[in-house]
């Protein structure tokens, strides 16, 4: 099966863990008062480290699922050196004071707006994209001057073992530690008092996380998913579309969280995108016609659990009459499901209604776009929307009437790769926003600071005791405003 394994995760118990929470703690204060050059210092180790380790990184996701070493440079370790990269460029000023102007009332005073570290941060990643998805917000809470108790996904063993030998060959153990282990081990951290937690997953474990921060009143960013839209109208370049749509929804075998979860295609174009998302598959997936599972360029699902689930949402699929356009052999040996595109399955059907999370995409036409903003509007607000589209009109309606946590036009899934826009969620989808200059800002304090001169204010002559002269100033200044 494509996620075993040779050894056993190294699970931390409870006590252990409090230890490493309380341990970290101590350090925090320390890590407060440094400068730029410190935490730059730290983010150059990992840099160093992901330099000298990309066999050791390839490997692992593939003990864990089989995904192909280009996929892993392109998907883990490329996205993981952008971040590194562009915190290292901007880190500087991001820790600097922000100015802001000052008032009328405040006449005299300055402001500005002060970053300065949570504390002790608790990251939980996933199993997707289990080495950058760790990484991602580790690089932003190292920035921003945290300590950080990472958990991976015990789903992925393999680099869950790896990403705790990066963190042991990387960083001080006072700073940064590395927690394996399955929920249990997850429910222990979540009972301790961190600053802020990061957690990437399901909506279902989601509310989990939220429940337990509110016990302690602890700040959430809540990386999720849904089922995002692909919208194809009928002024779209099918060939280019057909092939960005391939390339986003089966990448990593489907198991991403801002994959195309289903696809809208305007009514007069659906044959012919149908044709080309054919072509476009075998393009990429199948060259040498032998059949996907032959391909060294497609992933597996992760283990026998989501396969199963997987292969029963196709199958239910098919028995309510739905039809194949594409795709559709699965193999429970190899945890392999084929690229599959499917017609005609009913609305209440677990392909409409689930996140699917794997290499299944169910389509259905539209006639206006006002139908399909409304089709998507019906289910909770999706992570991405993507629209396949050459008219500037229907990329601003769709934009302005269908919402969600994120976009690209004429593109999938790269917007996740841009530093400088903000990536997350909106209601189901998530809270919270990371990337660049957001994660930085997500796991610091923005402490605002306003600095008065001594002795005279303009404040001073709004003061009590309320006499007609006072009264006639704060008159004055509120119609000023």
């Amino acid at each position: 099966m494509s996620s075993a394994v040779s050894a056993p995760l190294a699970v931390v118990s409870e006590e252990t863990i409090a230890a490493l929470f309380e341990r970290l703690r101590a350090r925090s204060a320390a890590l407060r008062q440094e400068n730029w050059e410190a935490r730059a210092a730290r983010l150059r180790k990992l840099a160093d480290w992901l330099s000298r380790n990309q066999p050791r990184i390839q490997q692992a996701l593939y003990a864990d699922f089989r995904k192909p070493g280009p996929e892993v440079d392109l998907s883990e370790i490329y996205t993981s050196q952008i971040e590194l990269q562009h915190t290292l460029q901007h880190l500087k000023q991001w820790m600097s004071r922000r100015r802001v102007g000052t008032p009328l009332p405040l006449f005299g005073a300055r402001g500005w707006v002060q970053p300065e570290p949570k504390g002790v941060v608790l990251i939980i990643a996933p199993w997707n994209y289990p080495f950058y998805l760790a990484l991602d917000p580790l690089i932003s809470a190292v920035a921003a001057g945290n300590c950080c108790i990472l958990k991976p996904s015990e789903m992925t063993p393999a680099t869950s073992r790896l990403l705790r030998e990066l963190v042991e060959e990387t960083f001080d153990p006072a700073e940064v530690v590395v927690c394996e282990g399955d929920k249990d081990v997850s429910t222990a951290l979540l009972r301790l008092p961190f600053d802020h937690i990061f957690f990437t997953g399901s909506p279902q474990v989601g509310k989990v996380v939220m429940r337990a921060a509110a016990e302690h009143l602890t700040s959430v960013t809540l990386e999720l998913g849904g089922k995002s839209p692909v919208v194809v109208d009928e002024t779209a370049n099918l060939r280019d579309a057909a092939e960005k749509i391939v390339w986003g929804k089966f990448l990593n075998a489907g198991q991403t969280c801002v994959a195309p979860d289903y696809l809208l295609v305007h009514e007069q174009v659906r044959d012919e995108l149908v044709q080309q998302i054919r072509a476009a598959t075998r393009r990429l997936h199948d060259p040498a016609g032998e059949g996907v599972q032959k391909s060294d360029s497609f992933a597996r699902i992760v283990n026998s659990h989501h396969f199963q689930r997987l292969s029963q949402l196709l199958e239910e699929g098919q028995r309510r009459g739905g039809t194949l356009e594409m795709g559709g052999i699965v193999d429970s040996t190899e945890c392999f499901i084929e690229p599959t595109l499917i017609d005609g399955v009913p609305e209440d059907a677990g392909l409409w209604r689930e996140e699917i999370f794997g290499p299944i995409l169910p389509m259905r036409t539209y006639r206006t776009l006002m139908e399909a903003a409304d089709f998507i509007n019906q289910r909770p607000r999706p992570l991405a929307l993507y629209l396949f589209s050459r008219s500037a009109d229907h990329r601003r309606y769709l934009l302005q009437h269908a919402p969600s946590g994120g976009a690209a036009i004429n593109d999938t899934v790269v917007h996740l790769m841009h530093p400088e826009l903000p990536f997350g969620g909106l209601g189901n989808s998530g809270m919270g926003r990371c990337h660049g200059r957001y994660g930085f800002d997500t796991f610091s304090n923005l402490k605002g600071v306003l600095q008065q001169r001594v002795g005279a204010t303009t404040v001073k002559l709004l003061y009590p005791p309320y006499t007609p002269k006072v009264r006639r100033m704060i008159a004055l200044v509120m119609r000023w405003f």
